[in-house]
């Protein structure tokens, strides 16, 4: 039997989401631009997308349920079932892995009786495994409605979830103070978080991440002397020399190399960077 149409929303459940949908979907030139952060606001009211989530979001943008779908369940952003108030999400990428990733999945999985992608009987807790959050210096990381949890074990993790199942307060390693699943999902969806002090409350990425940016700056790297230092890149006729005839590393015994730093900054002999090459139609044969 062919599926029947999803119900609506409750009348006041669809209007307050209508106006939110409104002062969403006003921020975009294209409308349909607005369907990853409608799929936020509709998984804040119900802690993931439903078909009348789906349904909602295509009418609001004028397109077809299938289309909505397809983006819905293209990221793993998007829950595609009930799930718990609190998502826990356990790095298993190659660096957090060998860190102890692993371990403190497979401990998890056996302390709080469930598999991958499935949620506790109390429904506050739902365990996965997650690829890369671009923190490999706090590896092992673990994650709760995507907020840090450095340098976790499967001790600290064990205590992590007991203290969420009970109710005890959590505070991230950095960022934002901890909130439910549907909480975050709304500012997902480009709603402020209204929390006194949240905002405030953020946290950047570790010392190693930030060598690379740092150097770019011209300033030295964590325990390096000042001949590891690159200074910023000056540029001349179009952005083509290093600054003083520089060498790559900053170390002065190296040789800077001719012409370009790198090919990704040398002018490419195309049609339309090289006079000699002139964009036109092809000549006929003979011609």
């Amino acid at each position: 039997m062919p599926a029947l149409p999803a119900p609506d929303y409750p009348v006041d459940v669809r209007a307050r989401l209508e106006a939110d949908a409104k002062e969403v979907i006003a921020r975009y030139p294209g409308a349909r631009s607005a369907l990853l952060p409608l799929l936020h606001l509709v998984q804040a009211e119900e802690g993931h997308v439903t078909r009348t989530g789906i349904r909602f979001c295509a009418e609001m943008l004028d397109l077809t349920t299938a289309e909505v779908t397809a983006v819905s369940t293209f990221y793993s952003m998007y829950r595609r079932k009930a799930s718990g108030d609190y998502q826990v999400g356990v790095c298993t990428n190659t660096l957090c892995a060998v860190m102890g990733g692993d371990a403190i999945f497979e401990d998890l999985k056996e302390h709080l009786g469930v598999g991958n992608g499935e949620t506790t009987e109390d429904g506050a807790v739902t365990l996965e495994h997650i690829e890369c959050n671009a923190a490999c210096d706090f590896a092992p990381v673990v994650m709760v409605n995507w907020e840090f949890f450095d340098n976790q074990t499967p001790q600290s993790a064990r205590q992590l979830v007991d203290d969420l199942r009970a109710g005890r307060s959590v505070r991230p390693t950095r960022g934002a103070p901890l909130c439910t699943f549907k909480e975050t999902a709304r500012m997902l969806a480009g709603f402020p978080d209204e929390r006194p002090g949240a905002v405030e409350a953020t946290g950047g990425a570790g010392p190693a991440s930030l060598i690379g940016l740092r150097l770019a700056k011209g300033e030295a790297a964590p325990g390096r002397g000042a001949d590891h230092v690159i200074a910023p890149r000056a540029t001349t006729d179009g952005g083509a020399d290093r600054a003083g005839g520089e060498p790559p590393s900053g170390h002065p015994a190296e040789e800077p190399p001719a012409g370009h730093p790198s090919s990704h900054d040398a002018p490419q002999q195309t049609s339309a960077s090289d006079d000699q090459h002139p964009a036109g139609p092809a000549a006929e044969e003979g011609e």
